[in-house]
Formats: structure tokens, sequence, C-alpha cells
């Protein structure tokens, strides 16, 4: 029994090790978030958001400092690509605590940008919610009449790390 604890000591030691020698030789690191693009699993990281209280959730939810840059906020709309975060229905790791955000365009593809302006989506039926991984399905949906649609102006800085056939 004292055995097992000495090596549990240890071993927890060593990984502290790794965490703080990676912190010391790579400096901050910005934790990677899930989401979905083209039907896809990817990465992306929150870097920039235009409103402090959105900066306030994103810090929040990786426990890394997410910058408020209120001039985002200014980018003309040609400039901008979309991410759809859930304010409800399907449980999950979004900054709601929903289903992980869906982005439009992609690297790769044609309107590629990684300052994304927030579109809040809602299920109107809750029980109806699914889990979408397009911005096509998102589209879909809302022009049934599943979805409303908040555009409240905040822009954030969301490079992806990974998207279909490619990464950093």
């Amino acid at each position: 029994m004292k055995r097992n604890l000495i090596v549990t000591a240890l071993v927890a030691v060593i990984i502290a090790g790794f965490v703080l020698g990676a912190r010391y030789l790579f400096g901050a690191v910005v934790p990677p978030v899930d989401g979905y693009t083209e039907g896809q699993a990817i990465r992306f990281i929150h870097t920039e958001a235009s409103d402090p209280q959105v900066a306030a959730l994103l810090t929040k939810m990786k426990g890394s400092p997410v910058l408020v840059v209120p001039e985002l906020a200014k980018v003309p709309k040609e400039l901008l690509a979309n991410v759809y975060v859930f304010k409800n229905g399907v449980k999950g790791n979004g900054p709601f605590e929903f289903q992980p955000d869906v982005f439009d365009n992609p690297p790769g593809m044609k309107g590629y940008r990684p300052l994304r302006a927030v579109n809040l989506v809602t299920w109107k039926n809750e029980a109806a919610a699914r889990e979408l991984r397009s911005a096509a399905e998102v589209k879909k949906a809302i022009d049934g009449g599943e979805l409303v649609v908040e555009q409240p102006g905040v822009v954030v800085n969301m490079p992806l790390l990974t998207w279909p056939g490619g990464n950093r």
C-alpha cells in the first residue's frame, strides 16, 4: 500500500514537471476547442473577442485568457466568416454547454477567415434538437423554422487548427 502511494506521488510529480517544463519552454499554451465544419470534427482556438462578456465566457470555458479587442467589432462584414454557437439543444462542450460550435468556410474554401461573426442559435423546440455538423445543416434548420438566430455583432478570432483535409 505504501509503495503504491509513493509510485503515485512520483508519477504526479513527473507529470507536473512536464506541464511546467512545457509552459517554460514553449510559453503559454492556448488549449484547443472542438467544433464542426463541413460535417467533420475540427479543432480551433479562441484568442481575442470584441466583447468583454464573451471574452470572459471563453476564458472561463478553457481556462486560458481571451483578450478583449473592441475594434474587432468594426471589421467589415465581408472580411468575416460565421460561427454558429448553440444556446440550447444537445448537451455538449460548447460555450453554453450545448453542442460544439459550427463553422462555415474552413481553410481551403473561398471565404475562409479566422475572424468570425458570432451567430447565437436557439432551438424553438428543444425536444426536437439534434447535433448539427455543418453550416449547411444549420442554415437548413434556420430556413425550416427550427432555429432562431441572434447576431449580437460580436467578433471572435478563431483560427482553425484542423479542418477537413488539413491541419496546421
